[in-house]
């Protein structure tokens, strides 16, 4: 079992921002393998198959900083082990679209990963960063919280079907080669 998590903020006046790319990746993938959703308190999750591999697929309702309950309740709930799961999140030091993968790290200044490394108290899990750019603009809740320019869309776009096809890779090819084909 694997387990593909999407970050980002629960409400229709966040969909369209850069906080929620994580959220989009995953509405994108509900798209492609057809996934039915359900809603539970903390989270809507799904499941497909993949050949035999069973994938859930989450996008935690608990709002951005507090994602690591939602994380940690379905994880137990489906006892998944950490190296089985991909977290999908923006990231803001780099440039719009790039992709990032990586087996584990920090929270690179990510309230979301920020809850999920808290709640776990394990930084060991693999995640893909999706590039947001930095502007030159001191109130970055502000920038992470609207809506993304018309001049970004068709960059987010392409990011969102090249997380897609990451996440597909490293389902069906293993992480290492989803980090050199992607990064």
């Amino acid at each position: 079992m694997k387990l593909i998590v999407g970050l980002g903020n629960p409400g229709e006046e966040y969909r369209h921002t850069p906080h929620n790319l994580g959220f989009l990746v995953v509405d994108r993938l509900k798209e492609v393998y057809k996934i039915n959703f359900r809603k539970k308190k903390n989270f809507e999750w799904g499941e497909f198959r993949l050949g035999k591999e069973k994938i859930f697929v989450l996008k935690p309702l608990t709002y951005m900083n507090l994602s690591g309950k939602a994380v940690v309740e379905f994880l137990r709930e489906k006892k998944i082990e950490l190296e089985n799961m991909l977290v999908i999140c923006d990231d803001i030091n780099l440039p719009l679209g790039k992709l990032r993968l990586r087996r584990k790290g920090s929270d690179g200044g990510h309230l979301g990963l920020r809850s999920i490394i808290k709640e776990l108290n394990s930084q060991n899990f693999p995640r893909l960063r999706i590039g947001i750019g930095k502007p030159g603009i001191e109130d970055l809740t502000k920038y992470v919280l609207e809506k993304f320019s018309s001049e970004d869309k068709l960059k987010v776009e392409k990011a969102i079907e090249d997380a897609c096809e990451a996440v597909f890779t490293s389902l069906k090819e293993g992480l290492d080669k989803a980090m050199n084909k992607f990064n």
